[in-house]
């Protein structure tokens, strides 16, 4: 495996374990991650985004120390909340979700994350997931409840069953009542016991078991899709906090009763925290969330990825929303992450623009101290990404670089004489640069096609036009051709006013948008 032995081993916190720890993988070289991906009944929002951004940090990660990564990440396609949203809708449920579905992918991908290798289906799993369930039968660690009328069978896991159970939330099963997510059902043997498979009643959304027709429970199918992707014991299973108790509690669960002394379900646990909104965790079922393409109207992909990588994914993030007087809603948090961008961007297209001279011999002090300076950030981004995934100081290590940079590219301007020096520094800089951003998933796209996108979307927010601004600016050029300077001011000062700044050059003038 190709990796860089002056970087420290990758370690990350685990659940289960309580504790950071250096990563394991079962086979050298390659890792093994799962995700529980969306319930496809409604848009994304920023809380899905989090997970989606925080998940896709670790394979990035992994993969830039030479792991081989098969990662996969399930989209729940068969829910109560889809059946009760399509009956709103009035479309077929499936239908339903795999629209959903799609727009999820597509708000990800806009955000920057890698598609992962695998996303499989609740409704293309249904024959593993009735032999998962058939094991546990098997194993006594389920039964069956026989179905009245034209209704199909239940199946129930046997909580008590499994010793282990309460491991990854550190919850004692006697302290348990049934609450949240815990169905009660008088046909159970015990309160705990949770529903692998619910019957459903002729003509509703169901699939065929040997219990009669139904439906899949919520916590099965993370069982039956990691295990015919990634078989038992695979590395890393990633998730939201919220998913602890009692989704992935159940996973172990009813993983390792079906697969009995073949040691853990997965061997560690990685949990991204929330997306706070007024204090209170963002939730559909709270009203409260920003949706991502709520998100990506008011804001650049970019600036929405830099805002959630800076916090630390197993930290709370505070999503500012503040109400103008205009009656726009903006999002304070993720307009100064813009700002950040938009620097890093405006760095990028000035080393686009030079031509350098690189010298091969010893450097000048000067320029020796820069360079060191840039592989030392460099050095500390890497290592803070593999502890823990401490995107904050990568971050910071990167506007380093950004700042030494902008320094030499001044420089190369001012001193000729030092251009094959200062060449070198920017060489290695920006390289420097553009690796670690990689590696974070910004700067994705080019700096003039990042300057048009904002640019269009800025004019929209402001409900102007480029046209508009063009003109403009066309009728400052020719005023200050027929010495009106008071009107060109004038002009100015208009276009300042709404946020658009000038820039006269010798090229001419050329103008952007402030966010």
């Amino acid at each position: 495996m190709a990796s860089e032995p002056s970087l420290p081993p990758i370690q990350v916190y685990d659940t289960l374990a309580r504790s950071v720890h250096p990563l394991a993988v079962r086979e050298e070289g390659k890792a093994s991650v799962y995700c529980c991906g969306p319930t496809t009944y409604d848009v994304a929002h920023v809380g899905h985004a989090r997970s989606a951004v925080a998940f896709d940090l670790l394979v990035r990660v992994l993969r830039h120390r030479g792991y081989t990564v098969t990662h996969v990440r399930n989209v729940t396609d068969v829910d109560d909340k889809i059946l009760a949203r399509a009956k709103e809708t009035g479309e077929e449920p499936t239908a339903l979700s795999a629209r959903m579905a799609k727009l999820y992918d597509e708000d990800m991908e806009a955000l920057g994350c890698v598609s992962p290798t695998h996303a499989p289906r609740v409704s293309e799993t249904i024959p593993e997931i009735v032999d998962v369930i058939d094991r546990l039968i098997k194993n006594d660690a389920a039964y069956a409840v026989p179905g009245e009328g034209n209704r199909g069978g239940d199946v129930y896991f046997r909580v008590r069953a499994f010793r282990g159970y309460g491991k990854l939330s550190g919850r004692n099963i006697d302290e348990m009542r049934s609450g949240a997510r815990i169905e009660v059902d008088e046909r159970k043997e015990d309160p705990l016991d949770f529903a692998l498979w619910k019957g459903a009643a002729e003509g509703e959304w169901a699939w065929d078991s040997p219990w009669g027709r139904g439906r899949p429970g919520w916590h099965i199918e993370c069982s039956a899709m990691s295990a015919k992707f990634l078989g038992h014991g695979f590395d890393i299973h990633g998730g939201g906090m919220d998913l602890i108790f009692p989704h992935h509690e159940n996973e172990i669960a009813q993983s390792e009763a079906a697969f009995p002394n073949q040691g853990n379900f997965a061997n560690c646990w990685m949990h991204n925290g929330f997306v706070n909104i007024d204090k209170e965790k963002m939730s559909k079922s709270l009203g409260n969330f920003v949706t991502v393409r709520d998100a990506l109207q008011r804001n650049d992909a970019e600036a929405i990825r830099l805002y959630l990588l800076a916090h630390h994914y197993r930290g709370p993030i505070g999503w500012e929303v503040e109400k103008l007087s205009d009656g726009r809603v903006v999002f304070p948090g993720v307009d100064d992450a813009e700002k950040k961008i938009d620097y890093l961007f405006t760095t990028l297209a000035r080393v686009n623009e030079l031509t350098v001279a690189v010298s091969s011999g010893e450097l000048p002090k000067p320029y020796n101290e820069a360079l060191a300076s840039v592989n030392a950030a460099r050095q500390e981004a890497f290592a803070s990404l593999a502890d823990d995934l401490a995107a904050a100081n990568a971050i910071a290590a990167l506007y380093r670089i950004a700042a030494t940079l902008n320094e030499m590219l001044d420089l190369h301007v001012r001193k000729k004489g030092d251009r094959p020096a200062i060449g070198r520094v920017i060489g290695v800089a920006s390289h420097a640069l553009r690796e670690i951003a990689d590696v974070l998933g910004i700067l994705r796209v080019s700096p003039t096609a990042y300057a048009r996108r904002t640019r269009a979307q800025r004019l929209a927010l402001l409900g102007r036009s480029e046209s508009e601004i063009d003109g403009k600016v066309q009728e400052r050029v020719d005023a200050r051709a027929q010495k009106d300077f008071a009107r060109a001011d004038a002009i100015r000062k208009e276009l300042e006013t709404i946020g658009v700044e000038l820039f006269d050059g010798a090229d001419g003038t050329t103008w952007k948008v402030r966010k």
